[in-house]
């Protein structure tokens, strides 16, 4: 019998926890932050499954919800079993390389051409699969980003932005489904040479622009921006008064960028944030799960991020 459409197999084995694919080359950090929270039961190349509700995440490209395990006759069954249930498949690819690849050929083809900011993300359901051996498929139809392993891509910008910064902010605001305009103030805090301050300006809105160093020098010169050469650090709320967005891109140590954070928050000036956390030698994974307690907080490693994590504060937006 074939199964309702958006509906697994009848023979599909649910998995009682998720499955988490390990941002590329932190895979380490991941088992880490998962491990915090209860035990592992297995790693299959950069994807982790672990029992029980969904759990903190942040070094997790794209999470698998609801995954189930499928006995498979053939790649012919496979395919079959995943164009029953629903449309669009991504595969992870962890085991038996080729034969999943086979089953790939066999399913409606999905498109992961590069996104043109401000476009938003395919609305389409994305599901994901992988093969754990050669007679049993892991998959899901339900992930917590709709693009093939949670990796964003971008048609770039490679005349206006002063550095490849602006990529960061680009992907914050297309998973956050908001960004400012030209009714915002923004505060950019450690901002030099310009990149966030750049795509803010872009969007219309006001930007104060704070750093020790100045902008590029075209951008300074840009309507609409402020530049105060200054310490971020040693900025307080009242100097600024009220602001729309906070965005942080700034080279420090998480727990000193931390009670910067609160004391913007406790101040109530501030309505929404996106900082990063940017990690020396070791990931200071106390303090990344302090910036995760924040009420309304979301952590997450974005597809341009190396040793770093991004932080967002958005009122009515919650982690994915």
């Amino acid at each position: 019998m074939t199964a309702a459409p958006n509906t697994p197999p009848a023979t599909a084995k649910p998995y009682q926890g998720c499955a988490y694919l390990a941002a590329e080359g932190y895979l380490d950090e991941l088992l880490i932050e998962l491990s915090a929270d209860g035990p592992i039961d297995e790693v299959h190349g950069q994807l982790v499954l672990a029992p029980g509700p969904r759990r903190l995440a942040a070094w997790a490209a794209n999470v698998w919800l609801d995954p189930v395990e499928l006995a498979i006759e053939s790649i012919g069954h496979g395919a079959r079993c995943l164009r029953g249930w629903q449309r669009n498949w991504s595969l992870t690819s962890t085991a038996c390389h080729r034969r999943a690849a086979l089953i790939v050929e066999k399913l409606p083809h999905v498109s992961a051409r590069p996104l043109v900011f401000p476009a938003l993300p395919p609305a389409a359901p994305l599901g994901a699969f992988t093969l754990l051996d050669e007679q049993t498929m892991l998959a899901t139809s339900r992930c917590s980003t709709p693009v093939p392993d949670g990796a964003y891509g971008f048609v770039e910008d490679r005349e206006g932005p002063p550095s490849r910064a602006y990529l960061k902010l680009w992907e914050a605001f297309t998973r956050l489904g908001v960004r400012p305009g030209p009714d915002d103030r923004c505060l950019d805090l450690g901002s030099s040479p310009g990149g966030w301050t750049w795509v803010l300006a872009e969007l219309g809105a006001a930007v104060i622009s704070v750093d020790r160093a100045p902008l590029e020098e075209r951008l300074g010169q840009r309507p609409g921006i402020e530049q105060r050469i200054e310490s971020a650090f040693g900025l307080q709320p009242d100097d600024i008064g009220p602001i729309d967005w906070l965005v942080c891109d700034v080279i420090c140590y998480p727990e000193k960028l931390l009670p910067m954070v609160q004391r913007w928050l406790d101040s109530g000036l501030c309505k929404r944030f996106v900082c990063t956390l940017k990690f020396q030698a070791e990931t200071d994974h106390e303090t990344a799960r302090a910036f995760a307690s924040l009420p309304g907080s979301w952590l997450t490693h974005l597809t341009c991020n190396k040793h770093e994590l991004t932080w967002m504060c958005v009122p009515g937006v919650t982690d994915r």
